[in-house]
């Protein structure tokens, strides 16, 4: 079953502990608006091999979602798993691709190349600016009467966790399994106009994961899971994700009657038939897509409705024949502000 208690958690870090011992985890002391404390535990290895957790940081994140969690009040605040409510989904979200996360031991002897000091340059860097804030998703625990906080001392006791992607999990971590519920972390530096975003995936779980439930989907008569793989020579049928990738679109267009477009590149080596391909927006609307795309080419595909690309900000999703994602972007109503401009991504 989904988390029970799955929102974000919103305020100042004033304090941080390096994750070691077992189980490390990387925490993260915040305090709110109204002096509540909460501790951020994030997971800095996994329990499953693997250990070593995939990591993505983007320095400059640039997302409609940052114009939604911005509204939102001091403290922790709960989120309906859809995409309207600022809940994270790494897959459905469009917040990164699959090929950007890469491994990283939680400490290695050096600087700067493990994930407790990648995490601790981003946290200190909070601490140290009284107006930068902080944005933690995932599942809430306490308030623990009568129990201090272990790591802060504060009472009482108080925090979120599960600061990852839950969903496509393995084994016992199945229950963990939901849509619009993964973890992840955002730093908001206003006074540079800038948002920083953490996220992270155990290498036990899967990318491609049934709509509904978060499952991992099975392919095949073993039930393996649809993980991309390498970009390595294979079959047309099972070319990893992201060889057809959109690269730019038109969402405020100055023509009347308006005319959107998205194009789309074949980096294989390959032509690949786009019949039985989909186009998706921001709420679900798909349209199908047709014909070949040559190796090497580009593609434009005029939007018709029912999909439409909204000029406040929006996600464009490409789905291949078995309704698979192949790639996805996104936009901000600030990107799109400009009418006539064509967007890159």
């Amino acid at each position: 079953m989904p988390l029970n208690n799955y929102g974000v958690l919103k305020g100042r870090a004033i304090g941080r502990r390096l994750g070691s011992g077992s189980s490390p985890h990387y925490q993260i002391h915040l305090v709110d608006e109204t002096g509540t404390h909460y501790r951020i535990a994030i997971n800095v290895r996994s329990q499953l091999a693997p250990s070593e957790l995939m990591y993505y940081i983007k320095p400059y994140f640039v997302h409609p979602l940052t114009s939604t969690i911005e509204a939102l009040p001091s403290g922790f605040s709960r989120l309906a798993p859809n995409s309207g409510s600022g809940a994270l989904d790494l897959i459905r979200g469009n917040l990164l691709q699959p090929g950007m996360m890469t491994p990283l031991p939680p400490d290695l002897p050096g600087p700067d190349n493990d994930l407790n000091e990648k995490l601790d340059q981003i946290v200190q860097r909070a601490m140290a600016d009284e107006e930068a804030l902080v944005y933690a998703f995932g599942e809430r625990w306490g308030p623990e009467s009568n129990k201090a906080d272990k790591y802060f001392g504060f009472l009482p006791g108080n925090g979120i966790h599960d600061i990852h992607m839950n969903q496509g999990n393995v084994g016992s971590f199945i229950k963990d399994d939901g849509v619009w519920q993964d973890g992840g972390a955002l730093f908001h530096f206003p006074l540079q106009r800038q948002w920083t975003a953490v996220f992270l995936k155990f290498q036990s779980q899967s990318w491609h994961t049934d709509d509904r439930t978060g499952h991992t989907l099975a392919e095949g008569e073993e039930g393996e899971p649809r993980n991309p793989d390498p970009i390595v020579p294979q079959p047309t049928e099972a070319l990893p994700d992201g060889l057809v990738r959109i690269i730019s679109a038109m969402v405020n267009s100055i023509e009347s009657p308006e005319k959107e477009w998205v194009n789309i590149l074949n980096a294989s080596d390959r032509a690949i038939s786009l019949a039985g391909w989909q186009l998706a927006d921001k709420q679900k609307a798909k349209m199908p897509l047709s014909g070949t795309i040559e190796p090497g080419a580009p593609l434009r595909i005029d939007i018709q409705p029912p999909v439409a690309l909204s000029n406040k900000g929006g996600i464009i999703t490409l789905l291949n024949q078995n309704g698979l994602k192949v790639h996805g972007v996104s936009y901000t109503r600030q990107q799109a502000n400009q009418p006539g401009w064509t967007i890159i991504f």
